[in-house]
């Protein structure tokens, strides 16, 4: 294993922590002198470049949040001239205005690095093909695995989302060794290979990398046992880097390796945004170390995990993400995640794992309401029971009371990228 390591990956804590200040200083003095958003945070935070003198020194410094991106559309984040741009990605913009992110060509060859590094952590080997599902465009998923892949000697298949019955096809003709893919829109293929009538256990896959959207151990169990696959997480994130930020080893599959020689990571409240001690679970913030195009000072990514010692590499790992703080249902006064309800889903006989939690009012009430698609081999029975097993594991272990509806198979809209998972229907009066 040793000899599959890179330079980094082989340094000690101490040297690492070393290369990390240096970093540190360095990307706080270019955002200062370049961006000038990040000259008025700093000034009205009363802390300069210089202040940091250690990488605890580094909590003195502003956070940087969506919303900040957003009022310095589209360009008014980047650290260099706009002729050093090699490649700007964006945000869909749904809610508002995208949040734009831009490359220099030295950031690009870092991005396909530690994607390379990550897919080398995964499994995967010079050689292998792999097979691309995440979108290519504005999104960062598509284009970032597959120059990571590119990078590492593998053999690209840039099939991109949707056209699910051809993706099946391709698997079965072109033979990928790996599929770098959602966990969501895995489970649609899944149901696609099962409807076609070829048995996913039979395919050439023998590794997933799931990425851009949170996912449970009962997910990866599902789709490891019906595709006899190794199921890993891969983590990042747009306004940081793209995908490759950090990386689920294959041979522990214990929570997410950081590459922290590029990204450092801090653990805060939520509410407060004090720093947690490493073991705390708290909203994960990121500083890039080496980005040379938009560099991003503590920036608040809204997900939730805790930080834990190294294992498979020296670097820490997160632990996979339960859930984002804006994306937490508070249904009168109990705080509930999707994920909360995809463990129970996943473990009920007679529903498949497509669920989605549709959020209504009556009278002043907050009513939530959980729709599970049934298994279709499931008989009215079957669907009456596995209601109320959901309905009951909710209530035991959540500790609030929801409805469930058991709807027919394919009924709630598929995705091919991150599943909607919650609809809010409050404002409509519904």
């Amino acid at each position: 294993m040793t000899a599959l390591l890179d330079d980094a990956e082989r340094l000690g804590r101490e040297e690492l922590e070393v290369v990390q200040l240096e970093r540190l200083r360095a990307t706080l003095r270019h955002a200062y002198d370049h961006v000038p958003f990040y000259r008025t945070a700093f000034d009205k935070a009363g802390v300069r470049p210089d202040d940091c003198h250690t990488l605890a020194d580094l909590s003195r410094f502003p956070f940087t949040v969506k919303g900040d991106l957003r009022d310095n559309y589209p360009f008014g984040m980047f650290a260099v001239p706009e002729d050093r741009i090699r490649r700007i990605h964006a945000s869909s913009g749904t809610t508002g205005r995208p949040t734009v992110v831009g490359y220099t060509q030295r950031d690009l060859d870092t991005w396909a690095d530690v994607v390379a590094r990550s897919l080398r952590a995964a499994g995967a080997r010079p050689g292998q093909k792999v097979h691309v599902a995440y979108g290519y465009g504005l999104f960062t998923g598509g284009l970032g695995a597959h120059y990571g892949a590119e990078r590492l000697g593998c053999t690209v298949i840039p099939a991109s989302g949707g056209m699910t019955a051809r993706q099946v096809r391709l698997i079965q003709d072109f033979r990928p060794e790996i599929i770098m893919i959602t966990p969501s829109y895995m489970l649609t293929l899944l149901d696609e290979f099962e409807r076609q009538g070829i048995d996913p256990r039979s395919t050439s896959l023998r590794t997933g990398i799931f990425g851009a959207e949170p996912w449970t151990e009962e997910m990866r169990k599902e789709i490891e046992d019906r595709f006899a696959i190794d199921a890993v997480d891969i983590y990042g994130l747009s306004e940081v880097m793209g995908p490759g930020v950090a990386q689920e080893c294959v041979e522990t599959k214990d929570g997410l390796h950081i590459w922290e020689d590029h990204f450092y990571p801090e653990v805060v409240d939520p509410f407060t945004g004090e720093v947690l001690p490493d073991g705390e679970e708290g909203e994960l913030v990121f500083t890039s170390l080496t980005k040379e195009a938009m560099p991003v000072i503590r920036y608040r990514t809204r997900d939730l995990t805790r930080l834990l010692p190294g294992t498979a590499r020296t670097f820490r790992r997160m632990e996979k993400v339960t859930g984002r703080s804006d994306d937490m249902v508070i249904l009168r006064g109990v705080n509930l995640f999707p994920t909360q309800i995809e463990e129970i889903v996943l473990r009920t006989p007679g529903v498949a794992p497509h669920f989605q939690l549709r959020l209504t009012r009556q009278g002043r009430l907050d009513v939530l309401t959980v729709r599970a698609e049934a298994r279709g081999d499931a008989t009215a029975d079957e669907r009456a029971t596995a209601a109320e097993a959901i309905a009951r594991a909710v209530k035991d272990g959540v500790g609030v009371s929801v409805g469930v509806e058991v709807v027919d198979p394919e009924t709630l809209e598929r995705s091919v990228g991150k599943i909607k998972r919650i609809v809010d229907l409050r404002s409509a009066g519904s």
